[in-house]
């Protein structure tokens, strides 16, 4: 059903809960799981530092999912989280993306925007939001 299950992921404690999901969902379908990390255009630290992190980060999501017996491709760009994500679905031919949501509202949201928010506006197959 889905062979193709996009994680797009920060590395943060809601990141980790959609992982959760996605390793299951995955394990039950035999489905590729495609870790994404975004390198954030609009950050202004050193490019080598947010290069790094980005590559930690994804090294757990694969360590994780070759633990499960799961394949798994990783992806690291640089980009808008909020803007390109249906591009990234469309470029990966993910046909789920399972998606952590930080669960911000109010003043915070409009500055900070929504990840998920966009997600859910944008992309054209199945979204998961974990929660």
């Amino acid at each position: 059903m889905f062979e193709r299950i996009m994680i797009p992921t920060d590395g943060s404690k809601f990141a980790a809960r959609s992982e959760d999901v996605t390793m299951e969902i995955a394990k039950k379908f035999n489905s590729t799981v495609v870790a994404v990390h975004i390198i954030d255009e609009k950050l202004i630290y050193p490019f080598e530092v947010l290069e790094d992190e980005g590559k930690s980060i994804l090294k757990k999501v694969r360590e994780r999912a070759e633990k499960e017996d799961l394949a798994i491709e990783e992806v690291l760009i640089v980009g808008s989280p909020i803007h390109d994500m249906a591009k990234i679905v469309k470029k990966t031919k993910s046909d789920l993306v399972i998606i952590g949501t930080h669960g911000k509202t109010g003043l915070e949201k409009l500055i900070l925007g929504s990840v998920a928010e966009s997600a859910l506006k944008t992309v054209q197959v199945p979204l998961l939001l974990v929660k």
